[in-house]
């Protein structure tokens, strides 16, 4: 029987509702902690409290903090890792330890869209499902998985896309990997890719702006005048912008700030096809740095990422084309 660590970070699944005022607060005793006899059945598991926070409290230096004690395990003899956390930035977190870990160690992660006394409460089960994948010999080289609500989904392009539905964590465009059963857990598709950048050092201060009509340079400019390391812009879409932003955006790009662009819409990726003012042409050409696929919250974590990696740019331009 594989022996399973469930890393506890907070979340709506470790909350209770108040009945008499119908708000939902963290617990002082996280309900998950004595749940691992449940689960005696499927694995021997081992429950652990690293930290309880909402999940809008979750940081990049959290993030990190929750990878150290996966790495830990691993060596601990552990065969895989589930980590419960808050949905609002469980998929930021997902993909970044997609990114710092090197994909031979099973990481699944998962919560709950319900507290842990309200009706139809889909913590548990979601627990349960998570350690089935975590656990199955078919989840080994998948990448770090999210699994909600029976599917299973690669933390590279899967995001939350419902405030309360139960089934709010989709993958747009490429779909969920799979499904899971009473019992095991079920692929219909293929891992695309897994991307590995070793990280000793956070670095801080990348941005994410998201584009509207008729927006103007103001935000551009702010950002050029700090000290960022770097912006993500979530631009019109297959790539444009409006060229009222073009004069910030220029002493960002001249100030040597790696500028990245995702789309805003939601499914589809970046092209540079259209040559006008503004038209994803002339801002590939400025030096913009396309993407394929990914949010402009994932988009955010990898350049991130790439920098504490202290990666060049034609490393950061490659990175953003796999």
């Amino acid at each position: 029987m594989k022996k399973i660590i469930v890393i506890n970070t907070g979340g709506t699944i470790a909350m209770s509702e108040d009945r008499s005022t119908g708000n939902v607060t963290p617990t002082s005793t996280n309900p998950l902690t004595n749940s691992d006899t449940i689960f005696a059945p499927i694995a021997s598991v081992v429950v652990e409290d690293l930290f309880n926070l909402p999940s809008p409290h979750m940081t990049e230096e959290k993030m990190w903090e929750v990878q150290k004690r996966i790495l830990k395990a691993q060596q601990e003899g552990f065969d895989g890792a589930v980590v419960t956390h808050g949905t609002d930035t469980l998929e930021e977190t997902a993909y970044f330890l997609e990114l710092t870990t090197d994909g031979k160690f099973p990481i699944v992660l998962t919560g709950a869209m319900r507290s842990s006394n309200e009706i139809g409460a889909d913590g548990l089960a979601n627990l349960r499902s998570a350690i089935i994948t975590v656990t199955s010999p078919e989840s080994v080289d998948k990448g770090v998985l999210v699994v909600m609500n029976d599917e299973v989904h690669a933390a590279t392009y899967v995001t939350k896309t419902h405030t309360t539905n139960v089934a709010t964590f989709q993958t747009p465009t490429f779909g969920p990997l799979g499904l899971v059963s009473k019992s095991e857990v079920i692929y219909f598709q293929k891992f695309l890719h897994h991307e590995y950048y070793p990280i000793q050092e956070l670095v801080d201060k990348v941005y994410l702006l998201k584009a509207y009509a008729g927006m103007d340079s103001m935000l551009f400019d702010a950002i050029a005048d700090s000290d960022a390391n770097g912006l993500v812009i979530e631009a019109l879409g297959a790539g444009n912008l409006p060229p009222t932003t073009l004069p910030g955006l220029q002493r960002c790009l001249d100030k040597g700030i790696p500028v990245v662009l995702v789309s805003r819409a939601f499914n589809g990726v970046t092209y540079d096809v259209y040559n006008y003012l503004g038209g994803g042409k002339q801002l590939h050409e400025a030096g913009v740095i396309f993407t394929t696929g990914l949010s402009g919250q994932k988009a955010r974590v990898k350049l991130s990422v790439l920098l504490s990696a202290h990666a060049n740019r034609e490393t950061i331009i490659r990175a953003f084309q796999v």
